[in-house]
């Protein structure tokens, strides 16, 4: 099949798979968008023009795309759909963001282009992906690069559990370049002000994905900025927590930054400036 052929394909596997229905649009990038959203969500609103929305406010935890069975046909459809995503976006290795060898390193952009030995996920408790369809959170970002596989791997840990606030589990990467995934849940802040607990929690999230990641034979694992944005954790405390957390690290750390202003703090608490 060609691509649009092929993710034609993955879109009627999963709106049959789903009992719903929605018109596929006509280019590449809508296709891609609605594909993303079913990834989510097991039933679209007939409604509502999904795959248009950053988030769909009709979607509850309800009616999450639950891990089931995915034909081999499909799989082999949406991992050439998602590998050739990944070539349309470019791979960054390590080399590419520094040749000195001295870490903690700093990169800013998207952590589903970082070919490492293990990225990390700021997961939700129930550890089975983002719930709202194209939201922008990092969460939703790895599971749709992934693939459905990576929601498979977690359930087959959880069985029905929750991930506990500063603990993690690692899975493959399925799709992504990297090798693994950490997955860890970071406390929620929400008055905005973390109690010293909550420190300690978020501090825990970055031991436990470094253990995990020395236990896995990770010799490079790349940070997101854990239970900021959403999670609401002060930023630049949130850093300074991090940067303590890793100090001394066996395996080379990488912070991988989206947004400006955590790239500015963290320029400044790495000695960058």
């Amino acid at each position: 099949m060609g691509r649009i052929e092929n993710i034609d394909y993955c879109i009627r596997y999963l709106l049959e798979q789903n009992h719903t229905q929605a018109d596929i649009p006509a280019e590449l990038a809508g296709k891609q968008q609605l594909l993303r959203a079913l990834m989510n969500v097991t039933e679209v609103e007939r409604r509502a023009n999904v795959f248009a929305l950053p988030r769909c406010s009709n979607v509850t935890e309800g009616n999450i795309w639950e891990p089931q069975p995915l034909s081999v046909e499909f799989i082999r459809a949406q991992n050439a759909e998602l590998q050739a995503q990944l070539t349309d976006k470019g791979v960054v290795a390590l080399e590419d963001i520094s040749t000195s060898g001295r870490t903690p390193l700093l990169w800013q952009g998207d952590i589903t282009q970082l070919k490492v030995d293990a990225i990390v996920n700021a997961a939700n408790s129930r550890g089975l992906g983002c719930w709202h369809p194209l939201h922008a959170c990092i969460d939703n970002a790895i599971h749709s690069a992934a693939g459905l596989q990576l929601r498979q791997a977690c359930n087959n840990i959880l069985r029905g559990g929750e991930i506990d606030t500063g603990d993690a589990i690692i899975t493959p990467g399925y799709n992504l370049p990297s090798k693994y995934v950490i997955h860890t849940v970071g406390p929620i802040i929400a008055t905005g002000n973390p109690t010293p607990e909550q420190e300690r929690q978020l501090a825990a999230c970055y031991r436990k994905c470094l253990e995990l990641a020395e236990t896995n034979g990770c010799h490079s694992i790349a940070f997101c900025c854990i239970s900021t944005g959403e999670f609401r954790f002060p930023n630049r405390r949130a850093a300074e927590i991090a940067v303590e957390a890793c100090r001394g690290a066996k395996t080379k750390v990488i912070f991988n930054v989206f947004k400006d202003i955590d790239y500015a703090i963290y320029r400044q608490l790495l000695g960058k400036d």
